[in-house]
């Protein structure tokens, strides 16, 4: 019979068991604070989130290890979208009484095979009780040469504006769900198997491309304003150049609606200068096997704006996810 969660000091040890020190971690699980090396002329990055059930999902929707690993996708996009390379994982995590372990298990196997798959090892973090759903709150290092960081802020009028891979297939599953189907795994890949994208962060980090950069989670329109508005520009885009995923049995593309609003793709959205040898010549089409679609441009003006197919201009509003909206 399947037992509910372990006390705290034998949870901890699981996961120790799973989790030895290794590469830049000095000390990880069992002290007061892990300690990380970082080596001379390198930065430290840091990212957290959350996960919550009911909010980020549902337990009788996902699998557990399904789960585990969207957690800590969740922290490595963020890096990636610094360009940066991850290193530690912390989790916080609070646990309803009456959860079973194999639950547990099975949330913690899926969140270490993510992040050993990106070189990054579990360091830390803390568990208690919860008084209602699971809550995973998720500690994301990663190192990056000094001030190679790329920032939200750095877009300037002219630039262009590119996006990774396809846009709206976390959100069609999502919709799927909510229509009381049951979505297929094969189906919508980006909501059941997301892939942060740190090899495309890096090569354009590397290779000096990027201006600004964000990862999709809440949404293209919403993300790009957090671009535009960090930046202090505007931006204009066109519908028929947003790469639409397609879903479903019939491999049929997601509506422009999902395609701009539809969060939790973690794709990457970045900008580039027009100047010194032409950004368009210069971002490659592929990077790392994932295309790169070329969708926009950056603007003057503090608005942002969607051309639709007949070249008419609307204003553009951010309708993706915020929470407590």
């Amino acid at each position: 019979m399947d037992r509910v969660p372990l006390p705290e000091k034998s949870l901890i040890a699981r996961f120790r068991r799973h989790a030895r020190p290794r590469g830049p971690l000095v000390a990880g699980i069992g002290d007061d604070c892990a300690v990380q090396q970082v080596a001379h002329g390198f930065d430290l990055l840091i990212t957290t989130d959350f996960t919550l059930e009911g909010i980020h999902f549902r337990r009788d929707w996902l699998p557990p290890e399904v789960v585990g690993r969207r957690c800590v996708v969740r922290g490595l996009s963020d890096i990636a979208a610094m360009g940066g390379d991850p290193a530690t994982v912390f989790l916080s995590l609070a646990l309803p009484k009456k959860l079973p372990q194999r639950w547990v298990d099975r949330f913690m196997k899926g969140l270490l095979q993510m992040a050993a798959q990106f070189n990054a090892v579990l360091g830390g973090g803390d568990t208690a009780e919860s008084p209602a759903g699971v809550c995973a709150d998720i500690v994301v290092t990663g190192c990056i040469p000094h001030d190679r960081a790329i920032l939200r802020s750095g877009a300037r009028p002219g630039d262009e504006i590119f996006v990774s891979g396809w846009l709206g297939g976390a959100a069609a599953a999502l919709h799927e769900f909510f229509a009381g189907r049951r979505p297929r795994f094969q189906d919508f890949p980006r909501h059941f198997a997301p892939i942060p994208r740190v090899a495309i962060g890096r090569f354009l980090r590397e290779k000096q491309i990027a201006s600004a950069m964000i990862d999709l989670s809440d949404g293209l329109s919403t993300d790009l304003a957090h671009i535009c508005e960090e930046s202090g520009v505007g931006a204009e885009i066109t519908a028929a150049a947003i790469p639409r995923a397609q879903v479903g049995r019939k491999k049929l593309p997601v509506s422009l609606e999902l395609s701009l609003h539809g969060g939790e793709d973690y794709e990457l959205l970045f900008t580039a200068r027009p100047s010194v040898g032409r950004a368009l010549h210069r971002v490659p089409a592929q990077i790392a096997g994932v295309p790169i679609t070329r969708i926009g441009r950056i603007i003057p003006e503090k608005t942002l704006v969607l051309i639709d197919e007949n070249g008419t201009r609307h204003r553009l509003r951010p309708k993706g996810w915020e929470h407590l909206r």
